[in-house]
């Protein structure tokens, strides 16, 4: 295998596909033919309503779509090593250690029977870095690090006596106790309150410039997109239709979609009423023919059911999943 250059991307995921059997019979795809790059110390932000296939696409990465989800087709190369190939021995030594994962619920992803600094010394330990004592110490620099107070005294405690911010800081203290090369955040902020939201943020940019991570936000949030991420991925039916730097899809949207979703900003409405996106995301497997967001748009047309649309470039690192794409929706 040829050592990877600093300009390849460290992550490359290609055609992506992940399926779920149906209860009618057969399968369909939670994650659809997805592509995309994530270059060394940036931050990709991959965004979308729920059931858009974000956190499937998240969870593909690491391998660990839970059975009976199945990846199908694609291949997902980080750092020249394409993760599909591995065995599950091979896929641990990356997982936890190369490619850290905040997880969207924290009191569900850390264990309520351990101590937060059991749980950090456990990391380390798996991955053969520090142990006994010096583990303990790790665990609390790590707290330290990522600014939870009293990081001697919380090192003991369960997680049930961290309010969901400090949990939320603990998560991303054992994502970054291996010292990985990139971060997956999925919905980093969710359920907490404004305030928190804020500094959660300021720490996972924080800890992106000091350690130079390269950092996959999974969010709902364009917010959170506007202040955190280099370039961008829009998702709808397990598809990216929309990918361009941030900037750029903030000017310049080309996906219906993608208006939609800039037009419920309410800082975008400038005092005129929001405009929802009419319906809602169908259930796996009851996504139309064609494009997947045609029975939503008010611009569908009768080939936009045909097939689905191709990424169509309309600008440079800018792709648009649209058939009026590079005409009309620019």
């Amino acid at each position: 295998m040829t050592a990877p250059s600093e300009s390849t991307p460290l992550l490359a995921v290609e055609g992506l596909t992940a399926a779920f059997p149906l209860k009618t019979g057969g399968t369909a795809a939670a994650v659809d033919g997805v592509s995309f790059t994530v270059a060394r110390g940036e931050t990709f932000a991959l965004v979308g309503e729920s059931g858009s296939g974000k956190s499937v696409t998240a969870l593909s990465i690491i391998r660990l779509v839970q059975p009976p989800g199945l990846i199908t087709a694609g291949r997902i190369v980080f750092d020249g090593q394409d993760l599909t190939a591995l065995d599950e021995r091979a896929m641990r030594a990356i997982r936890g250690r190369r490619i850290g994962f905040v997880f969207q619920e924290p009191m569900i992803a850390l264990n309520p029977v351990y101590t937060i600094g059991f749980q950090l010394r456990e990391t380390l330990e798996v991955h053969g870095l520090s142990r006994g004592a010096a583990a303990r110490a790790r665990a609390v620099a790590l707290l330290d690090a990522v600014r939870v107070p009293d990081p001697h005294k919380r090192v003991d405690d369960y997680p049930h006596q961290l309010s969901g911010g400090l949990r939320q800081r603990a998560m991303i203290a054992l994502a970054l106790a291996a010292e990985p090369a990139l971060v997956i955040a999925d919905e980093p902020t969710t359920a907490l309150d404004v305030t928190v939201q804020a500094e959660i943020l300021d720490l996972l940019r924080d800890m992106r410039t000091r350690l130079g991570l390269s950092l996959l936000l999974i969010t709902h949030d364009l917010g959170v997109v506007a202040e955190m991420a280099d370039r961008v991925g829009v998702m709808y039916g397990g598809r990216i239709v929309e990918t361009a730097p941030a900037s750029r899809l903030f000017d310049h949207p080309g996906h219906p979609y993608t208006r939609g979703l800039l037009a419920c900003l309410p800082e975008r409405a400038e005092g005129r009423r929001l405009a929802p996106i009419p319906g809602t995301v169908p259930p796996l497997g009851q996504f139309p023919a064609g494009c997947a967001f045609a029975n939503r748009c008010g611009l569908r047309e009768a080939r936009c059911e045909a097939a689905v649309p191709p990424l169509t470039p309309v600008a440079p690192d800018h792709g648009v999943r649209c058939v009026l794409a590079g005409g009309e929706s620019r």
